[in-house]
């Protein structure tokens, strides 16, 4: 398998496969990676924030696109991403500049699937979570696969409040039944009197 070099973003929050996010880019050396990767000379990694680490940040990490930017009121920039490929951050380093750039591998997305059985339950909450939040759901257009398990687990696992640790523990699976287990026993739970 190759290694790949890519520029790095970290956040605190999660993007994963078939995700968008809309980030707000403030800070210079950001927009210094947004800039290199617009201008083609690398790919962009986007991982959750990991403090005082080398690298800085978490070792399972999403490719992305960046499919949208905007110039808001306050004069920052917003861009949003769509995340494409599950990698592995083997290593990374800082530039003169400032840029971090990550040595990747490429890892195996979860494969789609179907939801079936009382597995539809989580894909029927997740579209009530996406009512609830139509900011989310703007950023997907028509892009929204409420019948593919894959999917609907992974954008669970983006928004679930839960720590990192936890997340890694279901992302590291080879396909998302733990994570399918995992959601639909939490609905379960919250769903008793």
């Amino acid at each position: 398998m190759q290694t790949q070099e890519m520029a790095l973003l970290t956040h605190d929050i999660l993007l994963l496969p078939g995700g968008r996010v809309e980030l707000r880019v403030v800070d210079p050396l950001d927009l210094h990676v947004i800039a290199e990767v617009l201008k083609q000379h690398y790919c962009l990694v986007f991982a959750q924030h990991k403090a005082a680490q080398t690298p800085p940040c978490y070792m399972l990490a999403t490719e992305c696109d960046i499919i949208d930017f905007n110039q808001l009121d306050d004069d920052s920039l917003s861009v949003v991403l769509k995340g494409k490929q599950r990698v592995k951050v083997l290593s990374a380093g800082q530039k003169r500049d400032g840029m971090w750039i990550a040595r990747t591998l490429a890892c195996d997305n979860w494969q789609q699937e179907p939801i079936m059985g009382e597995f539809e339950l989580i894909s029927a909450a997740l579209a009530q979570f996406y009512r609830v939040h139509p900011e989310l759901v703007s950023l997907y257009q028509n892009d929204i696969y409420l019948e593919d398990a894959s999917w609907v687990s992974q954008r669970w696992l983006e928004v679930l409040p839960l720590y990192m640790k936890d997340k890694l523990r279901l992302l590291e699976q080879p396909n998302c039944h733990k994570t399918m287990q995992f959601v639909l026993a939490l609905i379960k739970s919250h769903a008793q009197p």
